[in-house]
């Protein structure tokens, strides 16, 4: 593993397990690490992420550009530039969980 996808699996960690959970605020979806994986990733996969990512854990198994997509959006969702709510809404009607 290079130092540079060392570094990038890293931050996801702290991103996911740490700094989104510890941000977490009751107007939010979903407070628990493995759902913020989720959002994210489906959103840098334009979809379910585990029909473009076959392995587990998906983090480690993850493109570099698509493991940097979901990071800059978590990113972008704790600076209130992105919308928990509404990534969350949209990843579960890939899943088929809601209505369009």
């Amino acid at each position: 593993m290079s130092p540079d996808r060392a570094a990038l699996e890293a931050q996801w960690l702290d991103l996911t397990r740490v700094r989104m959970p510890g941000a977490a605020r009751l107007d939010w979806p979903v407070q628990l690490d493995h759902c913020f994986q989720r959002i994210l990733l489906d959103h840098a996969t334009g979809g379910v992420w585990y029909d473009s990512i076959a392995r587990r854990p998906a983090y480690a198994h993850a493109p570099d550009d698509v493991l940097a997509r979901a990071v800059a959006l978590g990113e972008d969702v704790l600076s209130g530039r992105a919308d928990l709510a509404t990534l969350n809404a949209q990843s579960l009607r890939w899943r088929g969980k809601v209505r369009a």
